[in-house]
C-alpha cells in the first residue's frame, strides 16, 4: 500500500501498518521526512527549517511514534519555562502554575498580570463556563459559524488576558481569530488548561529536526520493509482498477489501498484527479481552506544575546512578531555554532500576515526589516548585533481550522474504503490539534485499513473527552 506525504501524518500511518506486516510505500516531494516539522542542510555547518514547534507533554500520540526509535525520550529536552511578553510590558509565565485541574485556572488567574482580578467583574461567567463544560466531539458542533475573536469579544476578558492566555492558541495555528474557530479554541483550553495535568511546559528537541526526529524513523521503518521515495511528487491517483499513484516522473505505483497525508492543497489538487471528484465529499474537500502566510526568520548573529534569555518568547501587541527562539540554548548545531562564531542564533516568527490586515507585511524584506526591529523591542541588546547570514521564509501551505461546520470537515474515512485521509486539518472527534492531530489520525487511518483486513490497530490516548462541570455531574449523579 501507498502513503502519499512523509510528514508526522504519512510516518504515523506508515508506521501502523508496517508495524502489522503490511508492505508500504511512502511518497515525499521533499528531500527529507518530516513534512512541515521537517529540516534541512543550508551548509556544512548549519540547517534550516520552518520553524519552531513545541512538542508539548500532551501529544500522547506523537511521543508514542517518537518512542519508537527513543524509549526514553531522550533527545527532546525540556523547556524550563517561555515567557508571553507583550508590547506593554506585562509579562506572563506559566512555570509557577499549578498544573492539575481546575487550580492550573485559579493559579493562572491569581499570578497573571494580565488578568488583574478586578477584571473578573467584567467577565461573562456564562462564556467562560463554556471553556469547562464541554464533551467532545459534541463540543466541536456547539461552536459552528463561530470565530475565535467572537467567542473572546462575548468572554470580554481583559485585552492582555485574551491575547496571553487564548489569542495565543489561534496564532499557533497561523490563523486570526476572525477566521479561527471557537470550538478549536476552547478545545486547546480544554486539552492544555481543564483536561489534562501536564500543563503548559513543552519539550523540545535537542538538535535539528532531521538529525534528532526523523531519520532516524525513517530507518527504523526502512527496517520494517517501507520503501521510502524523496524528492517525488504525486501528480495524479487512479482508483478505477487497482488504486494507482502516478508520479512526476511517469513512473506508476500500484497498492491495495492508499493513505493521503499531504497538506489540504496538494489533497484537493489530487482529489480532482479521481472519479469522486463531483460527488458531495469531494466538495467538503474543496472547501478547504488555507491559512495566511507565516514567516520564519533567521539569524546568525555576531554576539550572544543575554545569558538570562529564555529558550523561547511568545510575544503580543508587536507590529508583526509572535515569538522568539534562542536555538542555541538547545540546538546542538546551533549551540557549535554560537561557540565557534561567538554569537547567537535567533528565529523570529511572525504568523497570520494576511495582506488585507496587515499591508505592511506584503515584502519579504520589509517583513525581515519589521520582525528585526520588534526583536530589538524585546531584546534591546540585539540592536548592536550583526547579522552574519540570515534565512528567510515566507509559506502558505499550512491548514486554516475556519469556523465552517464541524461536520463538514473531511474524516478519515472517504467514500472509497481504499482512501483514508490523514493530517492535521482532518476532523478527528479527540480534542488533539496541530502536531498530535496530524500522528492521531495517521494511527486513525492504519487503524481504519487494518481493521478492514481482520489485522489488530493500535490504542490512542487523549486527555479526557469532558470538561470539569461534566466530570463533576455525573461524581454527583453516581452518588
Amino acid at each position: 500500500m501507498i502513503v502519499v506525504g512523509g510528514g508526522i501524518a504519512g510516518l504515523a500511518a506508515a508506521c501502523g501498518l508496517a508495524e502489522r506486516g503490511v508492505q508500504v510505500t511512502i511518497v515525499e516531494r521533499e528531500h527529507q521526512l518530516g513534512g512541515r516539522v521537517r529540516s534541512w542542510p543550508i551548509d556544512g555547518a548549519r540547517t534550516m527549517s520552518r520553524g519552531f514547534h513545541a512538542f508539548f507533554r500532551q501529544y500522547y500520540n506523537l511521543r508514542s511514534l517518537l518512542r519508537r526509535t527513543d524509549p526514553g525520550l531522550h533527545r527532546l529536552r525540556a523547556v524550563a519555562d517561555y515567557p508571553l511578553v507583550h508590547a506593554d510590558g506585562t509579562v506572563d509565565s506559566f512555570s509557577k502554575i499549578a498544573a492539575t485541574p481546575p487550580w492550573s485556572i485559579i493559579d493562572f488567574v491569581r499570578r497573571s498580570p494580565s488578568f488583574p482580578l478586578t477584571a473578573l467583574t467584567a467577565v461573562d461567567l456564562r462564556a467562560a463556563l463554556d471553556l469547562v463544560d464541554c464533551d467532545f466531539p459534541q463540543t466541536w458542533s456547539r461552536y459552528d459559524g463561530q470565530s475565535a475573536a467572537g467567542y473572546l469579544d462575548r468572554l470580554n476578558f481583559p485585552p492582555g488576558a485574551r491575547h496571553l492566555a487564548l489569542e495565543v492558541f489561534s496564532r499557533s495555528f497561523f490563523a486570526h481569530p476572525d477566521d479561527f474557530a471557537a470550538g478549536e479554541l476552547v478545545a486547546m483550553f480544554h486539552t492544555y488548561f481543564t483536561g489534562s495535568a501536564e500543563g503548559l511546559l513543552f519539550d523540545v528537541p535537542i538538535d535539528d529536526y532531521d538529525r534528532t526526529l526523523w531519520a532516524p524513523l525513517g530507518s527504523y521503518l526502512s527496517g520494517l520493509g517501507v520503501t521510502i521515495r524523496t524528492g517525488e511528487s504525486v501528480t495524479g491517483i487512479d482508483v478505477e482498477g487497482p488504486v494507482t499513484i502516478h508520479l512526476d516522473h511517469g513512473q506508476d505505483l500500484v497498492g491495495d489501498a492508499v493513505v493521503l497525508a499531504a497538506d489540504p492543497a496538494t489533497t484537493r489538487r489530487l482529489v480532482t484527479t479521481t472519479p469522486a471528484a463531483d460527488t458531495p465529499w469531494a466538495q467538503r474537500v474543496d472547501r478547504l481552506r488555507t491559512s495566511p502566510p507565516f514567516a520564519v526568520l533567521r539569524l546568525w548573529c555576531d554576539q550572544p544575546v543575554h545569558p538570562d534569555r529564555p529558550a523561547f518568547t511568545g510575544t503580543g501587541g508587536f507590529q508583526v512578531l509572535d515569538n522568539v527562539t534562542v536555538l542555541e540554548r538547545f540546538e546542538a548545531g546551533a549551540a557549535r555554532w554560537a561557540a565557534d562564531h561567538g554569537g547567537s542564533v535567533l528565529e523570529l516568527h511572525a504568523y497570520a500576515l494576511d495582506s488585507a490586515r496587515r499591508p505592511e507585511a506584503g515584502d519579504p524584506d520589509n517583513v525581515a526589516a519589521l520582525l528585526r526591529r520588534d526583536l530589538e523591542q524585546v531584546f534591546p541588546e540585539t540592536s548592536s548585533m550583526t547579522v552574519l547570514d540570515r534565512e528567510l521564509i515566507i509559506a502558505a501551505d499550512c491548514p486554516l481550522i475556519d469556523p465552517s461546520p464541524w461536520r463538514d470537515r473531511p474524516g478519515v474515512r472517504t467514500p472509497d474504503r481504499r482512501i483514508v485521509l490523514a493530517g492535521d486539518w482532518v476532523r478527528c472527534e479527540l480534542p488533539v490539534a496541530l502536531m498530535e492531530r496530524a500522528a492521531t489520525t495517521g494511527f486513525m487511518a492504519a487503524n481504519e485499513l487494518l481493521s478492514q483486513w481482520g489485522l489488530a490497530g493500535h490504542d490512542l490516548w487523549t486527555v479526557p473527552l469532558t470538561g470539569v462541570l461534566p466530570r463533576l455531574r455525573n461524581r454527583l449523579s453516581v452518588g
